[in-house]
């Protein structure tokens, strides 16, 4: 008898561990996603993303942007799509950025462009409309959580009633997770992503805790608003005190609202290991085409804030890490304030 509970006992201790591994495996799986202030791998790597954004929905033939980005050192490309606001990206599109993302070892965060200054600006679409377009793609998305991280909307709401922001974002995050997305989002601010009457500092934490996953990752634009140092470590710094992860989804060296402080910015996001995007590889008009980072997506032709980005103190190239999850065989690399080709 003694003999047969030991058995049973084994029995139940070998299907209790086999549970447990697969849990591990089943977690391993969700790929990108936070941890405390950090955005880590699935093999609990910390990943900080270094790159910009490319203005894909305008300039879908630009495909050797992705090759030229990773060629100055990015591990990150922030990709403009469109689900119908401008001409909707389709989900065979979105399946080809993916797969240059992925020849050129670079994570890849859509955004979706459609939501820009909403309740501002004409035309601009809710939040609600732009997970109708992620649910649109969720069969080009799905088993990419290790590459794609779905920034489920662009500067979600201008300066008017910014405070509604809190409630339609978690919105968004739940019918995001009721659709079965697994992947890392990315939710930007409101006030055309500058969140200067801090909504999204201070209903952060309520907003993470509507995400059943807790997979959520804030996105600030730094533009005009951040124009010294003391408001660039506060904002970063109300973050990490939360405990709660947070990226600089956009940023310039100077814009028509004031003068970022790109240089705090840059340092800030490097000494507190925090992600940042510059906007935007080229194509911007409209008055603030100083906002191209290359002439006519030349990567031979960098502006002068092309190479402070790329090239400068605390830059692409001098801190960016590629992404560990491309760590195997080579790859062989593929031949607001920004609300459309002519704002930034």
């Amino acid at each position: 008898m003694k003999t047969r509970l030991i058995a049973v006992g084994a029995a139940l201790l070998a299907l209790l561990l086999s549970v447990v591994a697969m849990n591990q495996t089943a977690q391993a799986a969700t790929g990108l996603h936070v941890s405390g202030t950090k955005i880590v791998e699935a093999d609990g790597n910390n990943f900080v993303m270094r790159g910009t954004s490319h203005a894909h929905t305008w300039y879908a033939s630009q495909t050797s942007s992705f090759a030229n980005i990773k060629s100055l050192g990015a591990n990150t490309v922030r990709v403009v799509l469109s689900g119908g606001r401008w001409t909707a990206n389709s989900a065979s599109d979105v399946a080809n950025v993916i797969s240059l993302c992925k020849q050129n070892r670079l994570i890849c965060v859509l955004e979706n462009h459609d939501t820009t200054g909403y309740a501002e600006q004409s035309g601009a679409y809710t939040l609600d409309q732009a997970v109708d377009y992620w649910v649109g793609l969720k069969s080009v998305l799905t088993g990419q959580e290790n590459y794609v991280v779905i920034n489920i909307g662009n500067e979600p709401y201008g300066n008017n009633n910014p405070s509604a922001w809190t409630a339609a974002t978690k919105n968004a995050i739940i019918r995001m997770r009721a659709a079965g997305f697994q992947h890392l989002l990315m939710v930007d601010a409101p006030n055309w992503g500058q969140d200067w009457q801090f909504v999204m500092r201070d209903n952060a934490a309520s907003v993470f805790a509507s995400d059943t996953q807790k997979n959520t990752v804030f996105s600030i634009h730094m533009y005009g608003v951040f124009d010294t140092a003391a408001e660039i470590t506060g904002y970063l710094q109300a973050f990490q005190t939360a405990n709660l992860p947070l990226v600089i989804g956009e940023f310039g060296n100077m814009h028509s609202d004031g003068d970022p402080d790109e240089d705090t910015i840059m340092s800030q996001a490097q000494s507190r290991g925090i992600g940042y995007l510059g906007w935007s590889w080229s194509g911007n008009g409209g008055g603030v085409e100083y906002l191209d980072q290359v002439t006519n997506f030349n990567v031979s032709q960098l502006t002068s804030w092309g190479q402070r980005l790329f090239n400068g103190a605390n830059g692409i190239k001098s801190t960016a890490k590629e992404a560990t999850i491309y760590s195997g065989p080579s790859m062989s690399p593929s031949a607001s304030p920004s609300g459309s080709p002519s704002t930034a």
